[in-house]
């Protein structure tokens, strides 16, 4: 398969070398420096990998919608307003944004959406994440997603840390607290506390292949798809 990769972080260059070992081949690999190269017309691929910045979106946008060529995007640190930008180019092509391409953190968040509810009157629920010291963004993406998983009608308020005289916990508040360090890949815990009891979850990736591995295969899944935004876990729970 052709791939065009966007990003040339560590992300991206594993991605590369994942699949040129698999046989697929590397149209191009850019980088901020050269997202002009998205304008040449005989830049052509089978997908568009996106694991840059979301400082990319607008030449990303630009060539999806001229193109069509369908889009696998890692991309983390986007505002809303950018993920509505990122979504509505469904309407050009299959597009495909995930927070978190490991098969351990779906299940992950389908284990959340499944007990959250059965929990939540009763227990106080705090995320914990653990990056390496060179991640830009925090919380994380899948910080994020797992909160969403937690909390998809947005009824509790996030405190993203806690410092000073700040009162008692309210019960309507869910903790989301980013520790960074090392080089972490990535460990994520959700911690229900309920009266006399406490339950948690924890996902602790040992490197980047596993999100790499995940993205090529949802990667080669894209191209022959309609358009429009496809969602991670009903793709891989068949739904």
């Amino acid at each position: 398969m052709r791939f065009l990769l966007i990003g040339r972080g560590k992300m991206g260059r594993l991605i590369q070398e994942t699949a040129l070992a698999a046989g697929d081949e590397i149209v191009a690999a850019l980088g901020h420096e050269d997202l002009f190269r998205l304008e040449d017309p005989a830049l052509t691929a089978d997908v568009v990998i996106d694991f840059s910045r979301p400082g990319a979106l607008d030449a990303v946008e630009g060539y999806v919608c001229r193109t069509g060529t369908p889009l696998l995007s890692g991309t983390t640190g986007y505002s809303a307003p950018e993920l509505e930008r990122l979504r509505a180019l469904g309407a050009c092509a299959p597009v495909l944004w995930s927070a978190n391409f490991s098969l351990g953190v779906a299940v992950f968040v389908r284990a959340l959406q499944a007990v959250s509810g059965v929990l939540k009157p009763d227990f106080d629920i705090e995320i914990t994440e653990v990056h390496h010291n060179q991640k830009a963004d925090a919380p994380s993406g899948t910080a994020k997603l797992l909160l969403d998983a937690i909390d998809p009608q947005h009824q509790l308020t996030p405190v993203y840390g806690r410092e000073g005289n700040c009162g008692k916990r309210d019960p309507k508040e869910i903790g989301v607290h980013a520790l960074r360090g090392g080089t972490v890949a990535g460990t994520h815990t959700v911690q229900f506390f309920g009266p006399d009891e406490e339950f948690s979850i924890t996902h602790r990736a040992a490197s980047r292949q596993i999100f790499v591995n995940g993205a090529l295969h949802m990667a080669r899944l894209l191209p022959g798809k309609s358009n429009g935004v496809y969602d991670l876990q009903k793709i891989l729970f068949g739904e």
